[in-house]
């Protein structure tokens, strides 16, 4: 497990280090750099799926001005309101860069 905290928005961020390793090789991305998409201040928020018993959740957002990334995550629960586990991170679809950029509209 891996904690991070991101301050500008207080959330601890958590990931199982394997599955970073094995992300980081199938995807080219990092989950410190998944991280940066909830400094996004456009960023959104949509349901995924239920999986194991657990909400799945994709944020999409703009990574230091030039990459939009899908992250998929938990949401924080119970005892663990400021955790976000990150699951995986990837470069966004275009189906998922239009729905991000559809909200400008």
């Amino acid at each position: 497990m891996h904690d991070n905290v991101n301050t500008g928005s207080f959330v601890i961020f958590e990931w199982d280090d394997d599955k970073a390793a094995a992300n980081l090789r199938k995807h080219h991305v990092a989950f410190e750099l998944a991280e940066l998409v909830w400094d996004d201040p456009a960023h959104i928020i949509v349901f995924d799926r239920y999986e194991n018993d657990e909400e799945r959740w994709h944020a999409i957002g703009l990574v230091r001005g030039i990459l939009i990334l899908t992250v998929v995550h938990t949401l924080p629960t119970g005892d663990d309101e400021n955790s976000i586990r990150i699951i995986s991170a990837r470069k966004a679809t275009a189906d998922e860069r239009k729905r991000y950029e559809a909200q400008d509209d």
